[in-house]
């Protein structure tokens, strides 16, 4: 049957799952056949790169393409190189012949996902596939319920539903084409390493190691020997070594010493460094990226970032927003931490009621991401309370919301002794005016807990969490021995 009546009658298949296997050998292409038959894979079929890289065309590309190298082809891994720019997001999975095994090195550099050598076993094939359709599947699901998150290493993420961050990711999707330095700036918390992962995953240097090292971490000469390495030890464990045709993230580089500002700057400009003690020039190639919270301008009038530096990294700068700026995530992110952390945890998921998702897309979330995953983490170990996540949020806004709120605390204080509910406190005071109601209460009813949370409107569970929170411990008494005092809820109290 000939090539192009195989791949129109693959492509008529129903299955949600392509593949396109880019061949000359009849025994591969009959194999696969088989394989997509007896899986419910769609197969298209072609033995050209040129007609590959049309099939592969944003929107309307395979889940995975099988790339078999012709048997000595020396310019066989430029379909490969072609594939990775014109879809970078695509999976290739390449078949070659045992003379031309040396050229896997060089394969997964240019972001091969996966590599096997004849004589290839119609099984260990079929796992192979497998294998990486599978992370495949997951994304699809999530494109089906309308989310849009790329998992990039376990337990980080990049999302981009809001148009702010499509834009973000199509800058991304740019820079990985372009073997740069690039500069990422933005709030603590917002994204900037899962930006610099997502450009990482992106390029043709996926195939190796992403390394992060936080400037602000570690004291001068540690972190000089973080990067660099000893010459006493030459076991090539710096992190440009260990980084070595990857990419390495220097976060927070406006806190790194100016005298190791100097010597990142000569790695820039040589692509050499010397180890510390040490007098040899060490090649290196390695992609650098860097990241920076707060205002650079000021870095720079402070002397804290040196100028060439800073010139050098941020011909290609990234801007990251803040979630503040994007709320029309957060329903996802919930969602989607929520799932996670369940998983990790062995907890059950827990749903976020109306009153708790209108008090998050209200809240201004001066911590982004990392804030809202704490939160997550409470919810879920917490068990769904919901006047607890209230309590939570109410407790961490951020300083705006408090100086609007100061204006009325004198209002607020009058009707405090109406008892109108620990809520009501917590959305309009911070800290000292809450713990003060609790105080009051606490003393009014002689550290009976029950009668306090009765008093205060709230659960007896809310109660004994904030007794916790604010490690407030009941008075000495003489009816109670010393050792027993200074253990807050269990101190002191009837609970009848």
């Amino acid at each position: 049957m000939a090539m192009r009546e195989l791949s129109r009658r693959a492509v008529s298949n129903s299955a949600a799952t392509r593949l396109l296997v880019v061949s000359r050998e009849p025994a591969a292409l009959a194999m696969l056949w088989t394989l997509g038959e007896a899986n419910g894979w769609e197969i298209e079929l072609t033995n050209s790169g040129c007609e590959a890289l049309e099939r592969v065309q944003p929107g309307n590309g395979p889940d995975l393409v099988v790339l078999d190298l012709a048997r000595g082809d020396a310019d066989a891994l430029y379909t490969l190189r072609w594939l990775r720019r014109v879809r970078p997001d695509v999976r290739v999975m390449l078949l070659a012949h045992p003379e031309d095994a040396g050229q896997k090195v060089e394969a997964m550099r240019l972001g091969a996902c996966g590599y096997l050598v004849r004589p290839i076993d119609e099984r260990a094939l079929a796992s192979a596939i497998r294998s990486q359709l599978k992370p495949a599947a997951d994304e699809q699901e999530l494109e089906i319920t309308g989310e849009k998150v790329v998992q990039l290493s376990d337990g980080m993420f990049f999302v981009a539903s809001s148009p702010v961050m499509r834009k973000l990711k199509a800058q991304a999707e740019l820079l990985a084409q372009v073997d740069v330095p690039v500069l990422i700036v933005g709030e603590g918390g917002s994204g900037k390493a899962a930006t610099a992962r997502l450009i990482h995953k992106l390029s043709v240097r996926s195939g190796f190691r992403f390394r992060r090292v936080d400037c602000a971490a570690l004291p001068g000469d540690l972190l000089e020997h973080e990067l660099f390495g000893q010459e006493s030890a030459r076991n090539g464990d710096s992190k440009f070594e260990l980084a070595e045709k990857g990419t390495l993230l220097l976060d927070h580089i406006a806190e790194a010493p100016a005298s190791l500002q100097g010597r990142l700057l000569q790695v820039l400009q040589e692509r050499q460094f010397v180890r510390a003690g040490g007098q040899t020039r060490v090649d290196v190639d390695v992609r650098i990226m860097a990241s920076a919270n707060g205002d650079l301008e000021q870095a720079l009038q402070d002397g804290k970032l040196r100028e060439d530096l800073y010139y050098r990294l941020s011909a290609f700068t990234v801007q990251v927003p803040a979630l503040r700026q994007r709320k029309e995530e957060i329903p996802l992110l919930l969602g989607y931490c929520m799932n996670q952390m369940g998983r990790r945890y062995g907890l059950p998921t827990r749903t976020f009621s109306a009153a708790v998702l209108e008090a998050c897309q209200a809240h201004h979330w001066p911590g982004n991401l990392r804030e809202l995953e704490t939160f997550v983490k409470s919810y879920l170990v917490m068990g769904g309370d919901e006047e607890l996540a209230l309590a939570e949020l109410g407790q961490s806004w951020d300083a705006r919301e408090a100086d609007a709120a100061g204006s009325r605390n004198g209002e607020i204080l009058e009707a405090e002794e109406q008892s109108s509910g620990l809520r009501s406190l917590v959305q309009s005071v911070k800290g000292e005016t809450e713990r003060g109601a609790i105080a009051a209460a606490l003393e009014q009813t002689h550290w009976n807990r029950k009668a306090a949370a009765r008093l205060l409107k709230v659960s007896y569970r809310t109660l004994l969490y904030k007794i916790q929170q604010y490690q407030m411990t009941p008075p000495p008494s003489p009816y109670l021995p010393s050792a027993m005092l200074g253990q807050g809820a269990k101190g002191n109290g009837s609970e009848g």
